[in-house]
């Protein structure tokens, strides 16, 4: 596997000095890339130097809501908070076909926990791209895996207050690595994107003892009847109204070689690392303000369940199992959108006295303000939990959202 990493390290390498003549520009500072896709109306605040040699885009949002939840067998609470509160530069230095893109999180959801020993959760993206031409995007540094439809989109490009908790469970989120993304996206016709990663498999800022087990991911996207208007796979809902019917389907594995945690780039720490497998498929659908999207994860793992050597009682398992989302809207002229989604989520037998099944129904109401740089959300959201015992559980909360961003 090393030298697969070497090989593919060097192919990059080699690529940087091939002569690709790209017009160079201080009209449009809006970078679109691939391996960190965003959404935005806009296009921030961008400042290009007199000779074009370099360029620099600053971008900020914030998340600011307020959840009343009922958990059963407990008393109801109401949070208030900063869900997220990112920073994003980017631009190009020298020549535009070298990039760049920061993103800083200062939110305390985002940035964690301050435990001793431990990292400070800050960094999200901090990754260097060349884009020879229009089909190639290769990356170097830490940034989101091609991983599923929902994780890759911006969370402040979604249509309800959080994703899913299948989502939450099964994705793979950030990893420190190498990407290759061929794109071959056009209006009218078939089109695909083949996009590939190798990558640490520990997760952002990972500063752990190194050792020789590696992560592997691939991603196929077809887009039968032509690529969506403005990018419209990297945010949810049919906010320009497609007047043409559009369609996409995509498809992800991902081998994680000696993972350290319990949901690979994401989780707890194991007591012993163990070899993972991630299928990741989705679907979505956009015609005339109406969207649907569909997904299927599943994550697998041989021994799932790891012991305290000290403490037998103390155990950290890989969560693993299978779930399905389902997520059906329609926008009005006026801006208003309703939406409704239903998720269920299956443990393996393995970690079935140590986790439940889950169903998950949410219903919303969002009203964009300035597409979904500046909206408002309102959801009510249950989970009907199934434990191995036959005992249930159901929990639920109301929430308010307000996004802003440029």
């Amino acid at each position: 596997m090393k030298k697969v990493f070497l090989i593919v390290f060097s192919a990059f390498t080699l690529s940087l000095t091939a002569q690709v003549e790209i017009k160079r520009t201080t009209q449009n500072n809006d970078l679109k890339l691939s391996a960190l896709p965003y959404y935005s109306y806009g296009k921030g605040l961008g400042l290009t130097s007199p000779d074009s040699i370099f360029q620099f885009n600053i971008r900020f949002r914030m998340q600011n809501r307020v959840t009343y939840m009922q958990n059963d067998g407990e008393e109801s609470a109401i949070d208030g908070q900063i869900r997220r509160l990112r920073l994003r530069f980017d631009g190009y230095v020298g020549d535009p076909r070298f990039l760049y893109a920061i993103q800083l999180s200062f939110a305390p959801g985002d940035v964690g926990e301050v435990r001793e020993g431990e990292n400070v959760n800050i960094i999200r993206d901090a990754v260097l791209f060349y884009r020879p031409n229009k089909n190639w995007n290769i990356g170097f540094g830490q940034t989101k895996l091609p991983g599923n439809r929902q994780r890759v989109n911006s969370s402040g490009a979604l249509q309800l207050t959080d994703r899913t908790i299948n989502n939450a469970r099964f994705t793979i989120d950030r990893d420190f690595g190498l990407q290759v993304h061929n794109l071959n996206e056009y209006a009218d016709k078939f089109s695909y994107n083949f996009k590939g990663a190798v990558s640490m498999g520990e997760g952002r800022n990972s500063t752990e003892e190194p050792d020789n087990g590696l992560a592997y991911t691939g991603k196929v996207e077809l887009f039968p009847l032509g690529a969506f208007t403005r990018d419209g796979t990297y945010f949810e809902g049919d906010l320009v109204r497609e007047a043409t019917p559009k369609l996409l389907f995509s498809g992800v594995y991902q081998f994680n070689n000696k993972a350290r945690r319990t949901q690979g780039q994401l989780g707890n720490d194991l007591f012993e690392k163990r070899d993972m497998q991630s299928i990741l498929l989705d679907a979505m659908f956009k015609y005339d303000g109406w969207s649907f999207q569909t997904a299927y994860m599943q994550r697998i793992a041989n021994d799932p369940v790891t012991v305290n050597p000290d403490d037998a009682t103390d155990v950290e398992y890989v969560f693993t199992g299978n779930g399905f989302d389902y997520q059906l809207s329609y926008i009005f002229p006026s801006n208003y959108e309703v939406i409704g989604r239903f998720s269920t989520q299956n443990v393996n037998d393995d970690i079935q006295a140590l986790a439940p099944d889950t169903n998950q129904y949410s219903i919303g109401l969002t009203k964009y303000i300035w597409e979904h740089s500046f909206k408002a959300q309102a959801e009510l959201t249950l989970d009907d939990q199934q434990f191995f015992d036959g005992s249930s559980r159901q929990n639920w909360y109301v929430r308010f959202q307000v996004e802003i961003g440029i």
